[in-house]
């Protein structure tokens, strides 16, 4: 690997980055910068934009700017294959993960790279804007059909957006790909370990699959694999990751009354009331008036939905569902109308156009009329919150089809999840170990989506350390397979 410094002196650098189409050459140039976020001041930290075009596809000259962070190990004799990270969503900001490199071991080996995708926080431009957030407000202050007005939010969105000139058909996994072989060649990084999660899962793999001379193993937190349509899949991983909590309730509840046959009644329960509104007073934070606002099973499903994501939350979520079958919703509604009233809400514009350009364009409809029949008690109830007919309104073109094509690879990789992840299920990892033979994969009881933590850092870097040695875990929450 070159010297990062060398890749960030005053001056922008112009370096060939070969993504250009039919022929083209394009060129990836680095801009020193500022770094957006601070980090701890005893490492020394490389800042800059990575400035490349904002759609390969157009030979327009138009260009848009990707700041990354780049943080020095202190130890002189580092390796030379630096841990590159993204985040997931798709749609969430990464350079926050360079603070948290400073204080876990990983920095000890190598260098720690955090790199913000287009059209998210802090790129430039950044994909957000309040017009869809403000719809779905508005939807619940005035009892206005739900799905309407998050179409008319859309609209209005994209309409903002591309009154900016911002081209939304240059925002997907494909163009992002193109920029992390773009900075790795403009920062002459010829090895790298590639982490992400989730929606990143899949990105890294995207780049295995572009890349693959550069990458020297991935590390992948509950990945959503670029093969998997995801909008097939949600209600059945909803579905199996609260089977996986009815089981833990039957086997350590003492008291039957009250969490007997929990599966049973919540299934009769929420198949009872598809269909029904419900009303709740309610005074908003700031105001005078009393609204009575009218709600559904999909926000009951949403609450739960979002609670299975706090692994610290999993011992109240039985007795949510009890008092919901019991029609004791208020305080649940109430909390969750804060959220939403206090709150910029809704996707992204640059989830929008990833999850339309990656999904929808591949989706089988078919399929996902399916999941109506196979899982009544949620039928139309979007877990996902950009949808086909959403992306019927925003109108991207889909990514190549070759990106969405499962491939082999030699490389080694290092697989986790939750057992109880209710997006994507453990299932994935052994999808991606089949495709990837030298993978190791690792199940953590009791917890959902992102595992993280203390236990898995230390696993990581057992595995950076040598990442074709068998990794044993002493922790007995954790399946090592």
């Amino acid at each position: 690997m070159k010297s990062p410094i060398l890749a960030l002196v005053a001056t922008v650098i112009l370096i060939p980055a070969g993504y250009g189409q039919q022929g083209q050459t394009m060129q990836a140039n680095i801009e020193p910068c500022a770094c957006p976020v601070k980090i701890d001041s005893s490492f020394k930290t490389r800042c800059g934009y990575l400035i490349v075009p904002e759609n390969r596809n157009k030979n327009n000259g138009k260009t848009i700017k990707l700041p990354f962070e780049l943080v020095e190990s202190k130890n002189p004799n580092k390796k030379k294959d630096p841990l590159l990270f993204t985040t997931g969503g798709p749609g969430g900001s990464s350079l926050g993960w360079a603070v948290g490199a400073t204080q876990h071991s990983i920095i000890n080996a190598r260098d720690c790279i955090a790199f913000e995708q287009r059209g998210t926080r802090y790129a430039l431009p950044n994909l957000w804007s309040n017009e869809l957030s403000d719809a779905i407000k508005e939807s619940y202050r005035k009892n206005l059909n739900k799905d309407s007005m998050v179409l008319e939010g859309v609209r209005r969105y994209k309409q903002v957006l591309e009154g900016k000139g911002i081209d939304l058909a240059g925002y997907n996994t494909d163009e992002t790909v193109a920029d992390i072989g773009d900075l790795l060649l403009a920062l002459g990084i010829d090895s790298v370990n590639l982490m992400g999660g989730s929606y990143s899962g899949g990105l890294m793999l995207a780049v295995l699959q572009k890349q693959p001379s550069r990458v020297r193993s991935l590390i992948l937190d509950s990945p959503l694999p670029t093969f998997v349509h995801i909008d097939e899949d949600e209600p059945a991983n909803f579905n199996e990751a609260l089977n996986i909590l009815f089981r833990y309730v039957d086997e350590d509840s003492t008291d039957k009354k009250k969490y007997g046959n929990l599966k049973e009644r919540f299934q009769q329960y929420f198949l009872s009331i598809g269909g029904k509104a419900f009303f709740v007073p309610y005074l908003e934070k700031g105001s005078k008036d009393t609204l009575n606002i009218e709600y559904t099973r999909n926000d009951l499903l949403d609450i739960i939905e979002n609670t299975l994501f706090n692994p610290s939350k999993f011992k109240d979520i039985a007795a949510m569902i009890c008092e919901m079958i019991k029609g004791n919703h208020q305080s649940f509604i109430k909390m969750r109308l804060d959220d939403i009233l206090q709150n910029d809400n809704g996707p992204s514009g640059m989830r929008i156009s990833v999850y339309c350009a990656d999904q929808a364009a591949y989706n089988n409809p078919a399929i996902i009329q399916g999941l109506n029949s196979a899982y009544p008690f949620m039928a139309g109830y979007h877990i996902n919150d950009v949808y086909k007919a959403i992306c019927d309104c925003w109108l991207v073109p889909p990514i190549k089809a070759e990106t969405k094509q499962p491939f082999y690879s030699s490389k080694p990789a290092f697989l986790a999840d939750g057992e109880m992840d209710n997006a994507c299920r453990p299932l994935y990892i052994d999808l991606i170990h089949h495709y990837l033979p030298n993978s190791q994969r690792f199940v953590v009881l009791h917890r959902s989506h992102m595992v993280g933590g203390k236990d898995m850092t230390i696993l990581m870097q057992q595995f950076l350390d040598n990442p074709f040695q068998k990794i044993r875990s002493d922790n007995k929450d954790i399946i090592a397979y």
